[in-house]
């Protein structure tokens, strides 16, 4: 175990752990797949481990980072870097997720973007959101720092919709954050959901 992890106050290691279940049971994490970090300092960090199982997190699934590449990288998320690089642009940046919502990325595949038609997704969200398009899948992983910190620098937005891939979130709070997963989600599955249902227009029902 990371000695720093014991540095860490008790009760942001448990608010942690309470998100991220909280998040698994939504379906925004799986098992294994799926980030989430908290800024300590300046330059710290402390973000989950590689082998971490976000249903059942311990002092033992994180791992205290700088926000330069050393040895201990290797033990962290694959997400790291992503999260290295908003923490040091974005000063406001307290809390970072990658969550991985289906229906979210059910959704992103079939459309450029996602336009709420719910109450509260549109109220919140607004009224038209880009899907960005990471085009080869074989380099993402490799330019997704990059990339992901110049969408969020030019679209002045706390998260990106990734087409087939997840959504990232900064924010202050945790709660905050939870939220924008939440909406997101939510309004891709009603729309689903809606065009499921929407039998007047759908000529697989014309007799």
């Amino acid at each position: 175990m990371n000695v720093y992890v014991r540095e860490v106050d008790q009760k942001l290691l448990e608010h942690l752990q309470r998100v991220s279940l909280s998040m698994f049971r939504k379906g925004f994490f799986s098992i294994f797949r799926g980030s989430i970090s908290a800024r300590l300092s300046p330059t710290r960090f402390i973000i989950n481990k590689q082998n971490a199982v976000f249903d059942s997190l311990d002092e033992g699934s994180f791992i205290v980072l700088q926000d330069k590449l050393d040895y201990r990288w290797q033990e962290s998320s694959m997400d790291t870097p992503i999260h290295a690089n908003l923490y040091k642009y974005f000063t406001e940046a307290r809390f970072i997720a990658y969550a991985r919502p289906l229906h979210a990325i059910a959704y992103s595949l079939n459309h450029e973007d996602l336009k709420p038609k719910d109450y509260l997704g549109y109220s919140m969200l607004g009224s038209k959101i880009e899907i960005y398009d990471p085009k080869n899948y074989k380099d993402w992983q490799d330019r997704a720092p990059v990339d992901i910190l110049h969408y969020l620098q030019e679209s002045k937005r706390r998260f990106i919709f990734i087409k087939g891939c997840g959504i990232v979130v900064y924010h202050r709070e945790l709660q905050s954050l939870l939220k924008v997963l939440d909406l997101i989600e939510g309004s891709c599955q009603v729309l689903q959901l809606a065009n499921m249902t929407d039998y007047e227009t759908d000529e697989r029902f014309n007799v």
